[in-house]
């Protein structure tokens, strides 16, 4: 890959070039590639410049260059405290859980990966946990 230091100044000089307040700020290799630290997030134009900038680096195959993507998370999500059964004596579902949470402002910005998970607290109990 070359000299971190020299890719961390080309890319900060293009950036410059098309106005844009994103700086980086030190390449390092991961497990996926290469991680570039920046001093706030990039918007389309900024990951733009930066994977035509790898792609004309002498000794690096473009073909093998990725689009640059943001980092992404997934959060682990335990509801407790909700009856296991319904009135009519069914047991809740994991749709009517995602209805549920649909009406709740804590959970508007929050997307499923999968399906909730229901179970029973304990044999005994009536509660369930999501």
């Amino acid at each position: 890959m070359g000299n971190a230091s020299t890719h961390v100044f080309q890319i900060n000089a293009l950036l410059k070039n098309i106005k844009s307040s994103m700086r980086s700020e030190f390449i390092r290799p991961c497990s996926s590639g290469i991680a570039i630290v920046t001093n706030n997030v990039p918007n389309p134009s900024d990951l733009s410049i930066i994977e035509k900038y790898f792609k004309s680096v002498e000794g690096i195959n473009g073909n093998d260059i990725l689009s640059p993507r943001l980092p992404q998370s997934k959060s682990y999500l335990k509801i407790i405290g909700l009856p296991y059964l319904q009135a009519d004596g069914n047991k809740i579902t994991s749709e009517n859980v995602t209805d549920f949470m649909k009406h709740i402002d804590l959970f508007k910005n929050v997307f499923l990966a999968t399906k909730p998970y229901i179970i029973k607290a304990s044999p005994k109990s009536d509660m369930a946990i999501i």
